[in-house]
């Protein structure tokens, strides 16, 4: 079993890992070129959904309309959310589920990588430089990822 953390990369293709993580260097890098623009990208990726959320979110409306459909037109659709909660439980317990590769490809992100950008965005701003200067280097590191 994979490292929470590392879960859905370890069940994501080397080539989708490596393409969202070349486009974050890319990004990072350009955002170098435009200092002035990184706090408007610290705001866009407060509000990017992580893939974790997407799932949740598509797993809930899936099961509520199945849950719908099972009252209001065939008893049937309870198949529906049965198959989501069966994937959701899945996706928990290894870290996949047959829609993960799927919204990798389109570009949904865990949690890490958003920041991982994030944090290499930080740093370009100059928010840690102070750490490396602090009499209480701790102290300094805690306040500098609190910010």
């Amino acid at each position: 079993m994979s490292v929470t953390k590392d879960r859905v990369s370890t069940h994501t293709s080397d080539a989708i890992n490596r393409q969202l993580a070349r486009e974050i260097e890319d990004r990072v890098s350009s955002f170098a070129k435009r200092p002035d623009q990184i706090e408007a990208r610290l705001h866009e990726l407060d509000q990017e959904w992580d893939i974790e959320r997407t799932l949740e979110a598509n797993a809930s409306t899936l099961a509520f309309s199945g849950v719908a459909l099972a009252a209001t037109v065939n008893k049937r659709w309870l198949a529906l959310p049965a198959v989501v909660l069966a994937f959701l439980f899945q996706h928990a317990v290894q870290g996949w589920c047959p829609p993960l590769p799927i919204l990798r490809r389109l570009g949904f992100r865990t949690s890490s990588e958003i920041e991982r950008e994030r944090y290499a965005l930080k740093a370009l701003r100059g928010d840690f430089a102070h750490v490396e200067q602090a009499d209480n280097k701790a102290e300094a590191a805690i306040r500098a990822v609190r910010s």
